[in-house]
């Protein structure tokens, strides 16, 4: 019985030195801060997709099935053009911390490719300080993800496409995280009828239950998965843990969440747009570019760190 009492003690203080681990932090980079604040997002299940009567869906969201996901901390905001200017410019590099064996990653940051400057400006005059990075490809996304893994220690990367809606919507099963009223839609999106033709800084609406800025326009974001119109119907009926369609060509993969360009339609929870080969139309490079989508002004996308540190193995995938 005493054996017992102590093995119940110790998973109890145990769960306990957890729960104090997973909290809201803010990452700094090389002990500067960029609003780069993470968010803990707890594990659990959801409905994922959306209900035949749902208005304006389309038949890739169905049908519903149940999803079981682990825990992770996803960014409180997008990505920044300040962030993300950092993995282009590459210029502190060389202030990598030493390696720490208590760290989640150690990889030297010298061998992660880095994104190419582009021929044209990727802002497209609509700013760059405080607003979201866009125009990257995939790939482009994933490498920042990698480099800002070796220059903190910490494990990050793209979400899947069931965290991302998991995450946007927050424990609801509305259209949207903050119901199916569309006229609160100004109150927490930037999208057609309201953005003037531009994106905006980041954190300006308001936040969903959870405490996610711009998860509904803005700019839609980029997910680890490829799309499948069919991916849904193999989960019908079950639990699916952790669903993750691992892409096998270039197109097309999902982005969520929909943009300053969208209508109202494409910015709902459980809404998925598909990455194209027009998003490259006017990019003059022969070969074209694998960093930016040049017609594609609306794509940018936030990051989640998994609470479990995947394999080394894992991580690289992840990063691929």
């Amino acid at each position: 019985m005493k054996f017992i009492f102590y093995l119940l003690l110790f998973y109890s203080f145990f769960g306990i030195a957890q729960n104090n681990l997973f909290q809201p932090y803010n990452q700094k980079i090389i002990g500067n801060n960029y609003n780069l604040e993470m968010i803990p997002i707890n594990g659990g299940d959801f409905l994922m997709g959306s209900p035949s009567n749902e208005k304006n869906r389309m038949a890739d969201e169905g049908p519903v099935h149940r999803v079981r996901l682990e825990p992770f901390w996803m960014a409180k905001y997008e990505t920044t053009w300040d962030l993300y200017h950092l993995f282009m410019n590459r210029n502190i590099d060389e202030n990598q911390p030493d390696f720490n064996s208590q760290n989640e990653v150690n990889i030297e940051v010298d061998g992660v490719s880095g994104a190419t400057t582009p021929y044209v400006e990727m802002s497209f005059g609509m700013g760059t300080d405080g607003y979201p990075a866009i125009s990257m490809t995939q790939l482009a996304a994933k490498k920042f993800c990698k480099w800002l893994s070796a220059m903190t220690g910490n494990f990050y990367r793209l979400p899947t496409e069931a965290e991302w809606e998991y995450a946007c919507r927050a424990g609801t099963n509305s259209a949207f995280s903050f119901g199916d009223d569309l006229s609160l839609l100004d109150d927490y999106a930037w999208f057609k009828n309201n953005s003037d033709e531009s994106y905006h800084k980041v954190g300006l609406k308001k936040p969903n239950p959870w405490g996610l800025f711009d998860m509904h326009g803005n700019i839609s974001e980029w997910t680890l998965d490829m799309h499948d119109v069919r991916a849904y119907q193999k989960y019908s009926g079950t639990l699916a843990d952790n669903p993750y369609e691992k892409p096998t060509k270039l197109y097309p993969r999902v982005v969520r969440g929909g943009s300053w360009m969208n209508s109202d339609f494409k910015l709902r929870s459980a809404s998925r747009q598909v990455s194209s080969k027009q998003w490259k139309k006017q990019d003059p490079q022969i070969p074209r570019s694998i960093w930016w989508h040049t017609d594609a002004q609306f794509v940018g996308f936030r990051i989640i760190r998994p609470l479990k540190t995947p394999s080394l193995s894992e991580q690289e995938a992840y990063w691929k």
